[in-house]
Order: structure tokens, then sequence, then C-alpha cells
């Protein structure tokens, strides 16, 4: 049993020094790394705030859920434009092909918490839960922390559309 907790110790004390933002149970062969989390700040009495972020994984894996003791509800979405129209959609997985980043930005993917627990402001940081699944692995999940990011922050442009 010593030998179980001491091997176990070793192996999330690596882990935390591989990913040092991220913590999280995904095994060293298919390492997710999330970079750059942020949530944008609600205007005053909303109770839904959106969160982005980097993403990259060294096997091909899915962010199939997401989840927020700072929200009631959360929900992986992407936004698009539909007949000259910004529409918002929940999708099921957001796919992470292997080595490459994908970003989770205005305008496009995100993730979505609902029912926010108490007011975000400037400089708070919300913890996120995400989870993974490989091809035919089991669930893995990454923790993170999202800095709340002001309205005016230059970083959280949309993208421009050229009609």
């Amino acid at each position: 049993m010593k030998f179980i907790r001491k091997s176990c110790g070793a192996v999330l004390f690596g882990a935390l020094i591989m990913m040092p933002a991220v913590s999280g149970t995904a095994s060293a062969a298919e390492t997710v790394r999330a970079a750059n989390a942020w949530v944008r700040t609600p205007a005053p009495g909303q109770k839904t705030a959106a969160a982005y972020l980097d993403l990259t994984s060294d096997a091909g894996a899915a962010l199939v859920a997401a989840e927020s003791p700072a929200a009631g509800k959360v929900e992986l979405h992407t936004m698009n434009m539909d007949g000259g129209v910004m529409r918002m959609r929940p999708v099921p997985k957001i796919d992470l092909p292997a080595k490459k980043t994908v970003k989770l930005a205005p305008g496009g993917l995100h993730i979505m918490l609902f029912d926010i627990k108490q007011p975000l402001k400037e400089g708070d940081k919300v913890p996120l839960v995400l989870k993974f699944q490989g091809a035919g692995k089991a669930p893995s999940t990454v923790k993170v922390e999202a800095e709340v990011r002001a309205m005016g922050d230059p970083s959280m442009t949309m993208p421009m559309h050229n009609h």
C-alpha cells in the first residue's frame, strides 16, 4: 500500500511538472494542455458567461463536457453566421486533432456557463473541469482556472466579417 501511494504521488508530481497551469488525470501518452483560459465579464445582472481557451492534445481526442462550481450548468457551444445572423448552438463535442491547437474564442467555439452562482468581476478565477475522450480510451479530466477579463480587454475582440 505504501508503494502505491508513493507511485501515485510520483506520477501526480510528474504530471504537474509537465503541465504547470493545468492539473488533471490525462495519461502521459495522451496529454491535453490548456492555455490562455479566460471568461468574459458578464454584464451586471447577467447569469451567463462564455469561457475561452486554447487546447492542444498529443493524440487525437475530443472535449466532451465541462463543469464549473461557479455555474449551475455548463455546455460546449459554437457561434457562427447563419443567413446574416450570428447564432449560438450547443455541440456534443469539440474535436482535438493530434498536435494541433484548437482555439475556443469569441465568435467560434466556446464554453457557456449558465446560472452563474455569484457575480464575476475582473481578476476573479473561475474553476473549470474539462472532460476529454480519446479514441477508445476512458475519459480523462483536466482542471483549469480561467481569469475573468473585462469587456474592454483587447484579447476579447470578435473576428471581423467582411461581406
